[in-house]
């Protein structure tokens, strides 16, 4: 089971302001902030739900250890209706994200599966889903 998971970005002010917006209407938020002198080597920042208390999905500055240039990586965040999908969409293109796949139903994956994708400020492919019939 996993526990926790992120992403490395170039730009950690900018997506930190893009990863709140963004995941507003999936009810996850800024729960903790590091910066780099506390942890050690670089700044970071714990999103989850507020009721857990607990973050499960970090966005981590690059480091030189850490270039901001690889490979983008693919997120998806479980939303509890097709309505949260579509709300994220939207926050997430006006906060500046890019359009890598309009919500719908993507009936190869299963005949329920309704999900959205946005392309973060470093390329990151950022989905939110809902499994639930309509």
């Amino acid at each position: 089971m996993i526990d926790h998971t992120g992403v490395i970005v170039s730009d950690f002010r900018r997506s930190l302001a893009w990863y709140q917006a963004a995941l507003a209407p999936l009810r996850y938020g800024l729960l903790m902030q590091f910066a780099a002198s506390v942890t050690g080597h670089t700044d970071v920042a714990g999103f989850g739900e507020a009721t857990s208390g607990k973050p499960d999905f970090w966005v981590s500055a690059a480091t030189p250890e850490t270039p901001a240039h690889r490979p983008a990586v693919h997120v998806a965040f479980r939303a509890p209706s097709r309505s949260v999908v579509d709300a994220f969409y939207k926050a997430a293109l006006a906060a500046g994200g890019v359009d890598n796949g309009a919500p719908g139903i993507r009936p190869h994956y299963h005949a329920n599966y309704y999900g959205a994708f946005v392309r973060d400020p470093d390329g990151n492919n950022i989905e939110a889903v809902c499994h639930d019939p309509a």
